[in-house]
């Protein structure tokens, strides 16, 4: 009986013992779920409305059906890009998310160090809870990481107060940061339901309702009460609001000025992120813009509004075949960055994906995402039968079955 059962050693960490479950993103989804106050949960997993949108997006993905080759040698396969002159390990960037040392006490400097790590891009969001210098100045500080020159994006809401917005970006490009994504969905907020219900404000309220779950996630209020103040970090002046009225912010009057305008003020790459069509795309290609991010927020602005996938092929065919092309919306899985790529896209965005890693294990939880999603993408090119991305682009066509909707 010796020879033939093999005892595993009890792992002492908890939170090494927790991921070790954990074999998919969906997995990770229902750890982060056990582990995280109602309320926050919610505002991760939630959407606007009936949540059709945010359903599509993963059904985009999954109604496409893979037509791969055989016999085709992928004993040796290079998962790595190149966008925007970086080499990245395999073709994923971490997306901006709001409010994310909500979600954990590690937040945005532990999805940040997670990406370094990884070797992939980390876009800073204008709603974080980390502010600009302190992000840049930690990393800095990081002797662990693996490249000493970490990739920073950083995501712009044009904002009412064009002053205010302006001061981020002149910062942002002081600070390092030399990609500005600007969203252009945000003209007011979605109607987010379940953050109205859940009456969710930004820094946490101790509401009856949150003092009850005090007691049922004392882990979470720990790490929470125990770090440093929540707020708006780029607005500290700002007091606090239920997450549904940051409509204060936003400004239904931005139009293609305003890309025209951070276009001249910006020196580096500028990518427009948002629900583009192909008249829209071509209209931001004509403005300057260095690149696209085709989103629909996860689901969480408009409703039923069409599913980021469905429009790569439309716009990749409107903006030609040089210009980057991130799409995000939906992937949970490697095999949904596969089928990006092949529809046309240069690489995927990540939200929730990530998150979940957070919620469910912190900065290690995010590691352990990214682990997930590289083996997985590795898996499908090998068993689609390319040994490259470019190559999985090339054949995207033939190895994908026609998409019957």
């Amino acid at each position: 009986m010796r020879d033939i059962v093999q005892l595993r050693p009890i792992e002492l960490d908890t939170t090494r013992r927790r991921l070790s479950t954990c074999l998919t993103i969906e997995d990770l989804r229902r750890v982060a779920e056990r582990h995280t106050p109602r309320p926050v949960y919610d505002y991760v997993y939630g959407a606007a409305d009936e949540e059709l949108t945010s359903e599509a997006n993963i059904a985009a993905f999954r109604r496409r059906r893979l037509r791969p080759r055989v016999l085709a040698d992928v004993s040796s396969v290079d998962t790595s890009v190149s966008l925007f002159g970086r080499n990245l390990p395999f073709p994923v960037v971490l997306g901006p998310t709001g409010y994310t040392r909500m979600m954990h006490a590690d937040g945005e400097i532990g999805v940040a160090r997670s990406a370094a790590r990884a070797g992939i891009p980390y876009t800073l969001s204008t709603m974080a809870t980390t502010g600009i210098e302190d992000l840049r100045d930690t990393l800095a500080s990081a002797p662990d990481l693996v490249t000493a020159d970490p990739d920073l994006w950083f995501q712009l809401y044009i904002l009412k107060d064009r002053e205010r917005a302006y001061a981020l970006v002149d910062r942002t490009w002081e600070a390092g940061f030399r990609t500005l994504v600007v969203t252009v969905d945000t003209v007011v907020t979605g109607n987010r339901l379940r953050d109205t219900r859940n009456g969710l404000t930004m820094p946490p309220s101790l509401t009856p309702s949150t003092i009850m779950s005090v007691g049922l996630k004392p882990g979470y209020w720990y790490r929470l009460l125990s770090g440093p103040a929540l707020g708006y970090a780029n607005f500290s002046e700002l007091g606090a609001s239920q997450l549904h009225q940051t409509a204060q912010f936003f400004d239904p009057a931005i139009n293609w000025a305003d890309i025209a305008t951070l276009r001249s003020r910006w020196p580096g790459r500028i990518l427009v992120k948002g629900p583009l069509g192909p008249a829209d795309a071509r209209r931001a290609v004509d403005l300057g813009v260095d690149g696209l991010q085709l989103s629909n927020h996860g689901g969480r602005q408009l409703d039923r509004c069409v599913p980021a996938a469905d429009m790569i092929v439309p716009v990749r065919e409107e903006v030609g075949p040089s210009l980057p092309l991130v799409v995000d919306s939906g992937i949970r899985t490697g095999t949904d960055i596969a089928v990006a790529l092949a529809l046309g896209a240069d690489a995927a965005a990540l939200g929730r994906t990530y998150l979940y890693g957070l919620m469910a294990g912190g900065e290690a939880g995010v590691d352990h995402a990214l682990t997930i999603l590289a083996k997985e993408f590795l898996m499908t090119m090998r068993l689609l039968g390319v040994t490259s991305v470019a190559e999985l682009r090339k054949r995207g066509k033939e190895l994908l079955a026609p998409d019957r909707g």
